[in-house]
């Protein structure tokens, strides 16, 4: 169990912050990046949760997904691959993988690129989206990740396109690319 007996600490006062194997790192760390841009993954998540509250199946994959990112920043802050720390583990990938299969079997068939809109919760799981493919890239750069974290990243970032595909009315809201030529 955590327990945070203090929030103000004025350890990152000078621009270093601790990581969780008590080693500390600039604020400017490539690694602090990663972690801040998943965080701020998890909170794109929790606005669009906002929107999914009327969804209950919606909303229960979207639960399990901002803990799966709690543990991608408990992963990320103890460098290494070995040890143990709480680490991602494949099963929370092969959960997302299932996850898409089943939303997807409902779905039409994809005949062009999807633009971000729609409804209102399409237009923030396609913000989710983009902000964890922000996290991806910033996690790649990355010494010494476990591997499974980019994955993870990697497959919630299809989870969360396929889900806006599904608040789109299962596609009936989609908003389809046209392309430039074709253009009016």
């Amino acid at each position: 169990m955590v327990r945070i007996d203090r929030v103000v600490t004025k350890g990152g006062d000078a621009g270093q912050t601790s990581l969780g194997d008590g080693s500390r790192v600039s604020k400017a760390a490539p690694r602090i990046a990663a972690i801040g841009a998943v965080a701020e993954a998890n909170a794109s998540i929790g606005v669009l949760r906002i929107h999914t509250k009327g969804r209950p199946p919606e909303d229960a994959m979207l639960a399990r997904v901002q803990n799966d990112l709690f543990d991608v920043g408990a992963d990320l802050c103890v460098p290494g691959q070995g040890g143990d720390r709480l680490r991602v583990t494949e099963a929370a990938v092969q959960r997302l993988e299932a996850e898409v299969e089943a939303m997807s079997a409902a779905l039409p068939a994809l005949t062009s690129f999807i633009l971000p809109g729609g409804t209102d919760a399409a237009a923030f799981a396609h913000m989710a989206r983009v902000a964890v493919r922000r996290a991806e890239r910033l996690v790649v750069a990355v010494d010494d990740v476990n591997p499974v974290v980019r994955r993870y990243l990697n497959r919630l970032s299809d989870h969360l396109f396929v889900l806006s595909r599904v608040l789109n009315e299962n596609a009936a809201t989609d908003v389809l690319w046209v392309p430039g030529a074709n253009r009016a």
